[in-house]
């Protein structure tokens, strides 16, 4: 197994030191943003991609899209500088919950601000301001990354060149539930206190199962049928002898939920999933049709064959309306059996859609 690739650089940067960034639900002073680069921006600064990362990311792009990077690939550092964000609320080095608040010297926690995806975009804008890039070769993202990419074609249409969305749209009723569902995992965990838990005791059981839903959405019911089937639990449980024995796939969950607790934040998983599920072009603009009009990029969305958390015909049938509202959009699908994880899972599959996306001549 090669190497992950190391940024060029990684760092830090602060701004709204003075002014605020106003955002969904309040308010921030000041903000940071943690970003990486991979590769080196051009003398004329014109061969930036901006990479966006899904609900639980970091601006370490390389670390979980590792196969997009390398020669004649989409993210070919001799071609481009492939810049990574790590979103506003996160827990990853960006201002979040976990971050301190200036007006209490404590962990915001709870009274961290509702942020929506538009946020996310305008915070990012202000790095590359201070990077000096004026206008993005492209914006790439994957799932809320791929809503980001989609506010950024809306948001900002002068700034962006090519915008390419995989498995991204407004979540569909079904996924706005089961978010609803994991949040309340959370909630209902005893330590969590309103949201001001300590940090030696966090609410790791909600947040696990929070993490063992999210995984049912994230893949679909064909590849656990393929993986684990009805066969007991890998380590020798029984699921016929008692109560807490358990299925191969319940083993599988629990491993997945367990694992994320050491490594995620209980209140940023709030704040970016409630920022998921209020993702809507059309806020802030007459209509939705009237803020894709504002979109000058190319864009390419991609729909997973298997995904039903973000289904295919969703993303194909936000493209038509891309079209109708004179958007030079094109539509792709990506067949993987890995649903809406096929994006990470299989991208190798990915890659040759994106590389065509990026080569398209400027125009």
């Amino acid at each position: 197994m090669s190497a992950i690739l190391e940024p060029s650089f990684e760092g830090d940067c602060t701004f709204a030191r003075d002014e605020p960034l106003r955002v969904s639900g309040g308010e921030l002073r000041p903000v940071t943003l943690r970003y990486a680069l991979y590769g080196a921006l051009s003398r004329r600064r014109d061969n930036a991609v901006l990479v966006c990362h899904a609900l639980s990311g970091s601006a370490r792009v390389a670390d979980w899209w590792p196969e997009l990077f390398g020669a004649d690939s989409p993210f070919d550092t001799s071609r481009f500088c492939v810049i990574g964000t790590n979103a506003i609320g996160s827990c990853y080095g960006s201002t979040g919950p976990c971050s301190v608040n200036p007006q209490t010297g404590a962990p915001y926690g709870a009274d961290f601000p509702l942020v929506n995806i538009g946020d996310m975009v305008r915070a990012q804008s202000l790095l590359l301001e201070h990077l000096g890039v004026e206008r993005l070769r492209a914006v790439v993202g994957g799932s809320i990354g791929g809503m980001q990419a989609l506010q950024w074609a809306v948001d900002f249409p002068e700034r962006v060149e090519r915008c390419v969305a995989v498995g991204a749209a407004a979540l569909p009723a079904m996924g706005l539930a089961l978010n609803h569902l994991q949040r309340q995992a959370i909630r209902n965990d005893p330590l969590w206190r309103g949201g001001h838990y300590t940090k030696d005791g966090p609410p790791a059981a909600g947040l696990a199962l929070a993490r063992a839903i999210a995984m049912c959405t994230y893949k679909s019911a064909g590849l656990f049928d393929e993986r684990f089937g009805r066969n007991p639990d890998r380590a020798g449980e029984d699921p016929h002898r008692s109560l807490d024995e358990r299925f191969d796939v319940a083993g599988y969950l629990d491993h997945q939920g367990r694992t994320f607790t050491r490594r995620f934040d209980a209140n940023s998983y709030l704040v970016l999933s409630k920022a998921m599920d209020t993702f809507d072009l059309a806020r802030g603009y007459e209509s939705e049709a009237a803020a894709l009009r504002r979109i000058k990029a190319r864009v390419l969305l991609v729909g997973i064959t298997s995904d039903w958390l973000f289904p295919a015909e969703d993303v194909r049938a936000l493209a038509g309306r891309m079209k109708a509202a004179g958007v030079d959009c094109r539509y792709d699908k990506l067949t993987s059996g890995h649903g809406h994880d096929g994006f990470l899972a299989d991208a190798r599959l990915l890659a040759p859609l994106l590389l065509a996306a990026l080569d398209e001549e400027e125009r």
